[in-house]
């Protein structure tokens, strides 16, 4: 089976050539990047325009790849009325952070998040199959907040082990069990997202 396009939202970061996402992209033969916006602007709105834009910008059905903020910023794409609606076969949610708490030092503040359109976290079932792969050990999210947002999103949940932020810092390059999650998701029937 052919897998759909592709469609990776990164989190609140620069491009990062050694990033899981960055690895997979390089690896697929249908995909398409939100280009990282990194932390200078943290316009959630842009960011939700951004993904709209990528959507477009695809024919046929897509599997949706975030990792981190991407996750969050996936979610506020699905609660805004009016947006692109493709055959959405479902996304993989990799580590999505608890933007309703408190962020580690170097990480932007609850108050920044807030003015610049992030809080409320959008908690609305999404309207296509969704797996949230959680970490034990995230420092931007603690693993129950994490599984309560699945839960709200009508996802399934995996608890990935201690894995860090499933990012470079936490070791991570390559993370092979994300083929494993998009196989799975491409097999799913094709949903019409609804306007």
């Amino acid at each position: 089976m052919a897998l759909p396009t592709i469609l990776i939202v990164p989190g609140l970061r620069d491009h990062v050539d050694e990033h899981w996402q960055t690895r997979l992209a390089a690896r697929l033969p249908r995909v398409r990047v939100v280009p990282p916006m990194g932390r200078a602007d943290l316009d959630c709105a842009a960011r939700v325009d951004a993904i709209d834009r990528e959507l477009m910008a695809i024919g046929g059905p897509v599997i949706i790849v975030a990792h981190s903020g991407g996750v969050i910023m996936l979610a506020h794409w699905a609660a805004s009325p009016g947006r692109t609606r493709k055959a959405i076969r479902g996304a993989l949610l990799a580590t999505p952070p608890d933007f309703e708490t408190p962020m580690p030092e170097g990480y932007p503040t609850m108050a920044a998040l807030a003015a610049a359109g992030w809080l409320p976290v959008p908690r609305r079932p999404l309207p296509f199959p969704s797996i949230v792969a959680a970490s034990r050990n995230d420092p931007l999210g603690r693993i129950e907040r994490v599984q309560q947002l699945a839960r709200d999103w009508g996802s399934r949940f995996v608890d990935l082990g201690e894995v860090g932020h499933l990012n470079p810092a936490s070791g991570f390059g390559e993370w092979p069990q994300a083929a494993v999650f998009i196989r799975e998701l491409a097999e799913t029937p094709v949903v019409a997202s609804a306007a």
